[in-house]
Order: structure tokens, then sequence, then C-alpha cells
């Protein structure tokens, strides 16, 4: 049963298909729901129908959703022991069997930002020569994301991008400039980028080797299917498909032989071999031409272990072995009675419209998996074989043979439920690794991310680190000014008390005042002369205070 969500998901998807021309619809649903589930999260839309209002509003979010949807993780000679497989074995045979100056035609789908494109190319040049590589290679490289595109048209990588390329080759197909590495301009001509959706647009033809590496895994079995066909019609019968470590063909053995299974490489396969046919011998008939060949031929066809019976060309039963009476309950009396008279005319099967066609075309009638239930016994599956029985260019009966091959059917109905089932658990099995695959891209996309936010505050950390330190040394010069504001102050303190040893030992009663007439210095002879102590005294108005004499008076003289 369909549920909202489900419902509002694909309202979504048909929503972004309309609006850009992206189909998603064949992506599988579990990875959809994660990663647009992500976007969401980040734009705080509470559901489906949310983020599509978002989206009508935010034609940017356009971008940010499609790069989050198309994982582009990639790299130089990315899972090693397949490129050397490719290198030893693959394309050197691949090469072998064009001329000399026959093209080859690469295809890599799902290029992302360029490097397996790139990694093909430097194989290939590796094993042609550069001359030779110029002239008769042509690599297709193709994707969806054209801002991946972008990247890959500029053949630009930074040194940590280009760290798994070996040195030789590095040196040998790739410019530094700036500290970014470039691929050489004259190979770069031979890798042609463009946006090709395996989904919707049309395949590209005659091609020899294909690459498409942890693409598939993204879309349902339907659409992998469809895929699949298209790669079939695209790839030369001599052609190599290259899948990715979490992708199998268990269910497309029609389209695809391996070449190696461990590391994912195909070939398309041919026309498939006829089923074996099981024949029987004809049976003869007329008189024997030797001494004693009568009986022996007799008893060879009663003991066979194969029902048989002969009917002549007047529709009568001639003959019956022994097989035959014990399976259709025929006897000796049966023997030269018209066959629409016995049973056996219509059971197991209607015999005499067959035996109507035998007599019309001369050719045997083969029928299989007649099933017939005898009254007393179980249920059996027969073939039954109609064999026209001749004297040179004359026809006088036919042979009927029916083998019993019930066991057989029953065996061959267990193998292909069992083999059903296998598949079924096979593709369960791949549909896992391909979700754990996708998982891991994921975490491998997240961790990247996580290692560039790492870095960052990293510096940042070195940035607090400098400024701890430059707070350290101010921190040391205050200490030291302090250091000296308090032998200053030790010093003023002595100074202070030296003044206030001078006044006291004055004899005289004596006051300081400031420019506002504020008292600054109250000495002891004062306290004693107006009986006001100096704390009282300090910081009030000398006018203002309560003497015992006329200090308005002062105020001109002061």
């Amino acid at each position: 049963m369909t549920t909202a969500a489900e419902v509002n998901l694909e309202v979504l998807l048909d929503f972004v298909k309309r609006n850009r021309g992206f189909d998603f619809t064949g992506y599988k649903r579990s990875s959809l729901e994660r990663r647009i589930g992500k976007r969401m999260e980040e734009v705080g839309a509470a559901g489906y129908p949310d983020y599509l209002d978002y989206l009508e509003v935010h034609q940017d979010e356009f971008v940010l959703l499609f790069n989050t949807i198309l994982i582009n993780v990639t790299g130089f000679f990315r899972d090693p022991p397949t490129w050397d497989y490719l290198r030893e074995d693959v394309l050197p045979a691949l090469v072998a069997a064009h001329g000399p100056d026959d093209p080859i035609r690469v295809w890599c789908t799902g290029c992302a930002s360029g490097e397996e494109a790139y990694t093909v190319a430097m194989v290939l040049a590796d094993l042609l020569g550069v001359g030779d590589f110029r002239e008769r290679v042509k690599i297709y490289a193709t994707d969806v994301d054209e801002e991946a595109l972008q990247t890959a048209r500029a053949a630009s990588y930074s040194a940590k991008q280009v760290e798994p390329v070996p040195r030789e080759a590095l040196d040998r197909y790739f410019e530094r400039s700036t500290g970014r590495y470039g691929f050489r301009p004259d190979l770069r001509r031979t890798v042609i980028f463009g946006r090709n959706d395996l989904v919707q647009d049309a395949p590209i033809s005659r091609i020899d080797l294909l690459l498409c590496r942890n693409t598939l895994m993204y879309f349902n079995a339907e659409t992998q299917a469809r895929i699949l066909r298209r790669f079939h019609f695209a790839l030369e019968d001599a052609g190599a498909l290259v899948l990715g470590k979490s992708e199998m063909l268990i269910t497309h053995g029609g389209l695809f032989q391996p070449i190696d299974l461990k590391r994912r490489v195909f070939r398309t396969a041919g026309v498939g071999a006829p089923r074996e046919r099981l024949h029987f011998p004809p049976s003869g008939g007329g008189e024997g031409t030797g001494d004693g060949e009568p009986s022996l031929r007799d008893s060879a066809f009663d003991a066979s272990p194969v029902a048989q019976i002969v009917i002549d060309g007047q529709a009568t039963l001639t003959a019956v072995n022994q097989a035959a009476r014990e399976m259709l309950g025929l006897n000796a009396g049966d023997l030269g009675r018209p066959l629409q008279d016995l049973e056996v005319s219509y059971r197991p099967l209607e015999l005499r419209s067959h035996l109507d066609q035998l007599r019309a075309d001369g050719q045997p009638v083969a029928l299989r998996g007649v099933s017939w239930r005898p009254p007393a016994g179980r249920s059996r599956v027969l073939d039954v074989q109609l064999t026209p029985l001749t004297d040179g260019d004359e026809r006088y009966g036919a042979s009927v043979a029916y083998v019993d091959v019930t066991s057989t059917r029953a065996l061959q109905d267990e193998l292909d439920r069992s083999r059903h089932e296998l598949e079924q658990a096979y593709e369960e099995l791949q549909s896992t690794v391909e979700e754990l695959e996708t998982t891991n891209e994921e975490l491998q996309s997240s961790n990247e991310e996580l290692e560039t936010t790492n870095e960052e505050l990293q510096s940042t950390n070195e940035e607090l680190e400098t400024m701890n330190e430059e707070l350290q040394s101010t921190n040391e010069e205050l200490e030291t000014i302090n250091d000296e504001l308090r032998i200053r102050g030790v010093e003023l303190d002595a100074v202070n008390g030296l003044l206030e040893t001078i006044l006291a030992t004055l004899g005289k009663a004596v006051v300081v005042l400031d420019a506002g007439l504020t008292v600054r210095v109250w000495n002891r002879h004062a306290e004693e002369l107006w009986g006001v102590r100096a704390e009282e005294a300090d910081g009030q108005s000398f006018l203002g205070l309560d003497i015992g004499l006329p200090v308005e008076a002062l105020r001109a003289c002061i």
C-alpha cells in the first residue's frame, strides 16, 4: 500500500523533472529519501510538500539538491586491481582484435569530474604509444551533472587529487602550473565530455570499452535492465563492459557474460546455444529382410523401456510393447481394433488430430509436458513423440512413444524454483551491497567535509595559539608596569609619610586646598584647633565646613 510520503516524493520528483529535466524516477527510493532528506533538514523543510514550495521560491536550491543526489566520488586509478587487469589482459586483447589503423572507441559513463576518463587515456597511451593514441582513440566521457563536467573539461587537479597517479605517468601526462596539475592538451583533445542521461538519452554506438563503475547501483532493477540493454546495443561484439565493485549482472546473463567476475569485467553474450532435444529412434515396420530379424526386432520393441504403440495407415492399432500395456492399460485383445474405439485415442491426449497432421506433413510431431492422471495412480507428465513409418516413399503408419518425464519435470521445476530463489537472493544481496556502497560513498563525502572542517579548525586553533602568545607577552609587559607602579606607590607612600611628618612638626594648623577649594590636607594641629578630624574634612569644600569661623569671608583672599 502506497503511503502519503511515497506519493509526495513522486510528486516532488515529477516537479524536478518538469522544471529542470532531471529524471530521478528510476533511482532507488531509499537513496533518494536519504539524499533529499539531507537537503530538507538543512533548509528546515518539514516534509516533501514544504520542500517543493521552497524549491519554487529558491531556484538556486536546485543546484544544491542535484549536487547532493549526484554523489561525485571518483579518482585516478580507482580500485587499482581492476586497472591492472585492464592494462595487462583486457586492453591488449581488445587492441589486437583491431587492425593497425582501426579506431578504438571508449565510453566512460558517470565520469563526474573526469579522473576516470583521463586514467583510461593514460593506460591506452602507454599501450599504443602517444602517436597512435592521438590518431586512433576517442574517449567519450558523459555525466548528467553539468557542474562536474565543467570541472572535467578544465582538466586541472590539485596535488592531493593526483596522488594515486604513478610518478612516471604524472611526469609524462601532466603539466604543473601554480601548484595544480593539468592534463596534456594534445592528449586532452581525444577526450570528449558531454551530458548524457543513461535513462533518457540514446547510447553512444560502436563502443569497444564501456566503463560504468558504481553508477548502476543508484538505479532500481527495472531501470538497470533498461540501461543494460542500451549498453548491449552500444558495445561491439568483441567489446568489454567494466562495472564497479558493488555491481553484478546475475540476472542479465542473456545480455552479458563475465570475462572476470571478480573484477566485474563482462563481454556481450552471443546467440544462445539451442536447447538440447530428446530424440527417439524411429520405429521400424513391415517385413524383415533376413532370417530371424522380425523376431529380434519384435523382442527389442517389446523390451523397450519407453511406452510405444504402432498405428497403421488405416488408423488401426497394430503393435503395443510391454511398457505401453502397463502404462496405458492395453492388452492383446486391443490389437487390430480401430484407434477411435480405444481410450488411448483421447487419453492422455487427443491423438487423432496429431496423426492427421503427421499424415499431412510427413514430419515427426513432438508434444512436451502432457499432463495425465490415470484412473488409478498419481499424476504424470509425459513427452509424446509421433514418428511416421515409411518404406521408401510410401507411408504405412506411425509410431507413438510415451516418455514419462514426471520425475524430470519435478526436478526441473525444483531447479527453476531454486534458481529463481537464488536469483532473488542475489538481487537482494546486490541491492544490499549497492546500498552499502552508496552509504560508503556518502560517508566518504562526509569524511572529506569533516577533514576540510578539521583543517579549518586547526587553522583557527593556530591563530588562537598565536593570539594567546601575544596576550601572554602583553601580560608580561603589564606585570612589569605593575611592578614599576608598585615601586612608585611605595615611593609615594614614603613621600606622603615624610610630608605628614613635616606638617605635624610645623606646630601650626595647616590646610591645603585644590583649585575648587576642596580640602586635600588637614594636619593634626588643624584637628586640635577646630575640632574637626582629617577624615571628616578630607574631600569637603573648605567654605562649607562648620569650624566656628566666618570662612566665607576668606573666599576673596583665597
